[in-house]
């Protein structure tokens, strides 16, 4: 039987790009056989799965540059890759995009100790970063639950944070440069060596941007020194709402501690059966907090954290005696997302952002859906600025159940926006909230974003089909008002 000619068609442009990507990165470093591409077809969020057309894993700027150049001039899209952790599907590949993985750039370039910086590529994991300066005093602040495995460059592109973040920052925070390659093969540097140079926050721009923008291809990142003292206190409480003006008691005094973790008794009792460190399992929420500094300010404001906690209704409170039961503390906060798996076969983890006051009733009104859903959630979040992390237990053999998790999931981040907060705090928007941008922006706010898309990428080639629920002709964005010319999104590959 003759093969259609339109078929005919596809497969031999595929084996044209594959062809040429082969010549630019020869080896083993172009994937194309159906059974090697597994791996990846999706990333953290599991959900959506979709083989790419073609994987490619480039070693040197020069080839990363070679590669988007003859994708640009020959319209094929591209979609950039690091560790494959996202969870918001920010790396989920297309079925005519060739997949850019920058697992190969996993080197450190350079340490500074005087001006307390490092120079790494995009693939070098984020605790790597930490284990290269540590025996000299040093780390680096930013410390997603995923630090063992996410790279530094997926950290840029979803601006990730971690327990951390709400004395230390985010990955904006702590990021003074980048080398990028444009979509058209054009090498530039943003940023540079120090805190807020001249000109136009450009460097603002690309951290965060989702792979939309540019492939990043090395970093500048911000070490800090270890503070001389760090202790944790583990609070419990026997209830969220007491636990939650904790948190808001702690920052009106003045105090901003290191860390400020919250786990509901579900997560607590998932994460001690999980690392068995010694929380209490008869709360109903489980508040953790590092304070870090100077010995004596260390002391002092662990007995301030400890009175306010006692005000608010704590039933237990334990204060780290050594480094190890420190980090023992931390340890079930770390490993609470893979405990999960012994509460359900699949779960599927939000993140959302809301004002630290409203705290208590988005808890409670999360409750309520659950009820309503009939699936259970466990909740785990950074407290101290207030971002959720809803762990949604359910079974994906079970017919419905990921769609009723999915929905449940809008309705959390629908009522985080109604409540005065955001759609995302650290993962990102990807495939997993870009419907869900209307609700946060409106039409003009979009076209704006799109404009800046269009000036990095005009041809609309890179990450396609991310962030925006409905893509814009750049020509059209050009005018004060759009009219037309929408290219929606086909339906996600499932399951």
């Amino acid at each position: 039987m003759k093969m259609p000619e339109a078929d005919q068609a596809v497969l031999s442009r595929r084996a044209e790009i594959v062809a040429r990507l082969r010549s630019i990165v020869p080896g083993e470093g172009v994937i194309a056989d159906p059974d090697a591409l597994k791996p990846y077809e999706t990333d953290a969020l599991t959900a959506y799965r979709q083989p790419p057309l073609a994987v490619v894993l480039p070693e040197t700027v020069e080839q990363v540059s070679a590669i988007l150049a003859w994708c640009h001039a020959e319209g094929v899209k591209v979609v950039p890759r690091g560790a494959g952790t996202s969870l918001s599907g920010g790396a989920l590949p297309l079925a005519d995009a060739v997949l850019l993985g920058m697992a190969k750039f996993n080197r450190i370039v350079d340490i500074n100790y005087y001006d307390r910086l490092a120079v790494v590529q995009p693939g070098v994991t984020n605790l790597a970063v930490t284990r290269a300066v540590e025996d000299s005093g040093f780390y680096y602040a930013p410390d997603p639950s995923s630090q063992i495995a996410c790279s530094i460059g997926g950290n840029i592109a979803e601006n990730s944070g971690g327990v951390h973040c709400l004395k230390y920052g985010l990955t904006t925070n702590n990021v003074l440069g980048v080398q990028i390659v444009m979509m058209d093969g054009e090498v530039v540097r943003l940023g540079g060596r120090s805190l807020d140079p001249a000109g136009l926050d450009l460097l603002g721009v690309v951290v965060g941007s989702e792979g939309l923008l540019g492939v990043v291809t090395e970093v500048t990142v911000r070490i800090l020194p270890k503070p001389q003292t760090a202790r944790a206190l583990l609070i419990g409480f026997p209830s969220v709402e007491q636990a939650s003006k904790c948190v808001a008691d702690v920052i009106a005094g003045g105090i901003i501690p290191a860390g400020m973790e919250m786990m509901d008794k579900l997560a607590t009792q998932a994460a001690e059966a999980f690392v068995q460190v010694g929380y209490p399992l008869d709360v109903e929420a489980l508040l953790i907090v590092e304070l870090d500094g100077p010995q004596a300010e260390c002391d002092h404001l662990c007995a301030e954290v400890q009175t306010i906690a006692n005000a608010s209704g704590a039933v237990s409170c334990r204060t780290s005696t050594s480094e190890a039961e420190r980090l023992a503390f931390w340890a079930g906060r770390k490993a609470a997302f893979p405990a999960m798996g012994r509460l359900a076969p699949d779960f599927y983890c939000m993140d959302g952002t809301i004002p630290r006051r409203r705290m208590p009733e988005v808890l409670a009104r999360m409750a309520e859906m659950s009820k309503s859903y009939g699936l259970a959630v466990a909740n785990v979040f950074h407290a101290g600025d207030g971002n959720l992390h809803p762990l949604i237990l359910y079974d994906v053999n079970q017919p419905g159940q990921l769609e009723q998790a999915e929905a449940f999931g809008s309705d959390i981040l629908r009522l985080c926006v109604e409540v005065g907060g955001v759609l995302t705090g650290e993962h990102g928007v990807g495939v997993e909230k870009r419907d869900l941008m209307p609700v946060m922006f409106s039409e003009a706010d979009l076209a704006h974003q799109q404009r800046i898309k269009c000036a990095f990428d005009p041809k609309l080639l890179l990450n396609p089909g991310k962030v925006f629920p409905v893509l814009h002709r750049c020509a059209e964005l050009g005018r004060m008002h759009i009219h037309g010319g929408a290219l929606p999104f086909p339906d996600l590959p499932r399951f």
